[in-house]
This record gives structure tokens, C-alpha cells and sequence, in this order.
């Protein structure tokens, strides 16, 4: 089986980059500069459904994310999280966060509506993140 990602993402997020374990995308929703990290496998739910030997490829892309996120934007503070109760393929959410965001300190689900990026702003920021990953 190929890899094949789940449609809610897809629908939600502009793709980024490839790196050898995950695709990074882009949450459309720029009051949380956001990543989600989707290993490009098939059928893994949790952390632990994660190959062995493939594990610390896996952490450090989620910490090579985190610090390109944190350097683009300038965040105090990266959140970190794997929750999968929404869409069951397994993500793990890297998001910027700042004491004057609309969230602080809590955290980000449920909070508002969603405001997307528009189309020019979106592909900046997606050239940004994908040269600062490859450079």
C-alpha cells in the first residue's frame, strides 16, 4: 500500500516539504503558525506504531520542525502534540505560540474560527519553511 494522506488534512493544509520520514504541512490558519508532521507510512495510529529503526529519524524531523518554525516566526514557545482523536492517521502537531495569541495559554483546538491564509501570504510562507528545511 501506498502512503495516502487522510482528506481532513488534505483539506486543511498547504504542503510544505517531503523529509525521508514525514510530509510537513501547513495548517491553513494563520493566527497559529502551525506544522503537522505526517509520516509517510501506512496504517500508523500512535508513536508506538512507529519502526523501530525509524524512530529517530522521526523525533528529529518533529525537532528540525520545531526549530524552523521558531526561527521563521520568532515563537516563545513550541507546542508539541500527537492527539489523532479527530483523524486517526497518525500527525503530530508543531505549533508557534505567543503570550498575545487568542489561545494563550491554553491550548489551540476550539478556540475561534479558523483564519486562513490568503493565497499570497500562504505561498510566502510555504517558501519560507520549505527553503529554511533544505537549506
Amino acid at each position: 500500500m501506498s502512503f495516502e494522506l487522510h482528506e481532513r488534512l488534505a483539506a486543511d493544509t498547504f504542503l510544505v516539504s517531503d523529509l525521508p520520514v514525514c510530509r510537513v504541512l501547513l495548517m491553513n490558519d494563520k493566527r497559529f503558525p502551525w506544522l503537522i508532521l505526517v509520516p509517510r507510512r501506512e496504517g500508523l495510529r500512535d508513536f508506538d506504531d512507529v519502526a523501530g529503526v525509524e524512530k529517530p529519524n522521526f523525533h528529529a524531523e518533529i525537532d528540525l520542525a520545531s526549530q524552523v518554525l521558531r526561527e521563521a516566526t520568532g515563537a516563545e514557545k513550541m507546542n508539541v502534540a500527537a492527539l489523532g482523536n479527530m483523524v486517526p492517521q497518525l500527525h503530530v502537531h508543531v505549533i508557534a505560540r505567543f503570550s498575545a495569541d487568542a489561545a494563550w495559554p491554553g491550548p489551540v483546538w476550539g478556540k475561534g474560527e479558523a483564519e486562513p491564509y490568503g493565497e499570497e501570504e500562504a505561498r510566502d510562507f510555504v517558501r519560507k519553511l520549505a527553503g529554511a528545511f533544505h537549506g
